[in-house]
């Protein structure tokens, strides 16, 4: 770990780390070009974790590019930078939170198995091919512009785990159904949606019939509460003839008005009655 430091000058030729397979930069200050000569310098790495990493550059449209065929983790929160270019051919795990990019780019061999997003918001992402592989895909508080959210894991028909929480699509073609989910991800165990209703749109919206016979664990949720969340979940739940828990995850207002109690009251009647009918399901709440 190099926590609250500031890197300069890094010289790869004589300043070799040949061993060393985990790099944690918290609170750094450091170049784009010293942050790749560093990462170049560690011809073994395979796990780099950068956290709130001051990228120190006299181009206004920074860039940071990172080149290593070892690499298998990338963590990345509060990186100072518009652009990321990841060059890896073993890259397993990408976990990035808090960006706000205008490019981040991964050019790698598909060895991608596990993505989470968290409070992310970028113009244009490009993983390539890597997304065949991935086994979980979480993504939260998202935004991206191009391409389409969706099409870039379609293909990952080996996914175990699918999570779409606060996501937000910028495409009306981008509205993604049970169906959808159903059809390309055969595989899924644990799925967790948000109910998101924009202008009129219901993303996972209960399309088709196809059925999510896998899935184990549905985790559903409202950030506002509507009169239709208590037939969505149940639609959900009738997808899903093998599950063996439910979590609703709620949030609740300190001031509450007359209808949103109404509904509140409502959902947990629906609740009961569901709970009733699926006596097999573990149905457990998380509200904040």
């Amino acid at each position: 770990d190099l926590d609250h430091n500031t890197i300069t000058g890094v010289e790869p030729s004589y300043q070799r780390f040949t061993c060393l397979k985990s790099l944690s930069l918290r609170h750094v200050s450091i170049s784009a070009l010293d942050l790749s000569l560093l990462v170049a310098a560690c011809p073994k790495i395979e796990s780099l974790a950068l956290d709130f990493l001051e990228v120190v550059t006299s181009d206004p449209q920074s860039t940071m590019e990172l080149t290593s065929h070892t690499l298998k983790s990338l963590f990345a929160k509060s990186v100072g930078v518009d652009k990321i270019i990841l060059d890896t051919d073993n890259l397993e795990v990408l976990n990035l939170n808090a960006l706000n990019l205008d490019l981040f780019e991964l050019i790698g061999k598909g060895t991608l198995k596990h993505l989470k997003i968290d409070d992310v918001s970028v113009t244009h992402m490009d993983i390539g091919e890597s997304t065949d592989h991935l086994e979980v895909v979480d993504v939260s508080n998202f935004t991206i512009v191009r391409p389409k959210l969706y099409s870039m894991i379609s293909r990952a028909s080996n996914l175990r785990m699918l999570r779409f929480w606060g996501v937000v699509f910028d495409d009306e073609d981008e509205i993604v159904d049970s169906e959808t989910i159903a059809v390309s991800f055969p595989l899924l165990r644990h799925l967790s949606l948000s109910y998101e209703l924009r202008d009129g749109l219901l993303h996972y919206s209960l399309q088709g019939s196809s059925p999510l016979d896998n899935v184990s664990v549905l985790e559903l949720g409202w950030t506002v509460i509507s009169e239709h969340f208590g037939p969505w979940v149940f639609g959900m739940i009738e997808r899903c003839p093998n599950l063996k828990k439910l979590v609703i995850h709620g949030v609740l207002s300190e001031a509450k008005t007359r209808e949103e109690r109404q509904m509140l009251a409502s959902f947990t009647s629906f609740i009961v009655c569901l709970m009733r009918k699926y006596v097999h399901v573990d149905v457990q709440f998380e509200y904040e």
